[in-house]
């Protein structure tokens, strides 16, 4: 039993180390994601594969809380990967297709019985990112896409804010369907989310009314200096 511990111990920390380095791997880039963002990610999953394997017949929601952040934060950058290129929102089936993971194996290390053919056999590995990671991730996207709107607004790009805003609204808008029924830590990101779609919207509206009275070089200065003032406000109320 103690034996038994141990090693469980052992496997719980390095999955938390794993999960750091996929926090770290994923921390969203602008100019990254535009560039270079499918080799990046496709490094980041090998991560995912490694965990994966640790998991392997094992209870994921014994270890679930070492891989949460790491989890999340890929989701995050999936997201935003994925609404650049198509301005619409990942699911979940999606991003689980690609924790897929089909590799030659002996069966020396793995859980899987070898073969009594040839020395390798395909083995499958799979994560399945759970419904709390995926919203999680989906929610910490709102961030990144604030800073979005400000440097498409600070490129002369006027049309990105207004298309973030209404992908804002729907993604708010299935939030608060959720509402307080979902687990705690969905319904604490709610108010989150509703500061960010806010300090958009707003910033949008200035620039609806204000955007041909002010030159392009000035108008991210505006956007920015609207959202901040949404946010004052709200500490405020």
């Amino acid at each position: 039993m103690p034996q038994e511990l141990d090693a469980r111990h052992d496997k719980y920390e390095r999955l938390v180390k794993l999960s750091r380095d996929i926090t770290v791997e994923t921390a969203p880039d602008m100019e990254e994601i535009l560039t270079e963002s499918e080799s990046k990610l496709d490094g980041v999953r090998q991560k995912i594969l490694q965990v994966a394997q640790e998991l392997s017949g094992e209870d994921m929601h014994q270890f679930h809380r070492a891989v949460t952040t790491g989890l999340q934060e890929y989701v995050e950058a999936v997201s935003f990967q994925h609404f650049i290129k198509t301005r619409s929102l990942i699911s979940m089936d999606e991003i689980n297709k690609q924790l897929t993971f089909t590799s030659e194996d002996s069966g020396k290390e793995s859980k899987m019985p070898p073969s009594d053919g040839p020395d390798k056999q395909l083995v499958t590995w799979r994560l399945k990112i759970t419904p709390v990671d995926y919203l999680l991730g989906v929610a910490d996207l709102t961030g990144e896409l604030m800073r979005m709107c400000i440097n498409s607004v600070g490129n002369g790009d006027i049309d990105t804010p207004f298309e973030v805003s209404q992908f804002l609204r729907q993604v708010y808008d299935g939030f608060s369907f959720i509402g307080n029924t979902g687990p705690y830590e969905v319904s604490k990101k709610l108010y989150t989310l509703k500061q960010s779609l806010a300090k958009v919207e707003n910033a949008c509206y200035a620039l609806k009314v204000r955007g041909s009275e002010i030159p392009k070089h000035m108008l991210a200065d505006v956007f920015s200096v609207k959202a901040e003032m949404v946010e004052q406000e709200e500490s405020m109320s």
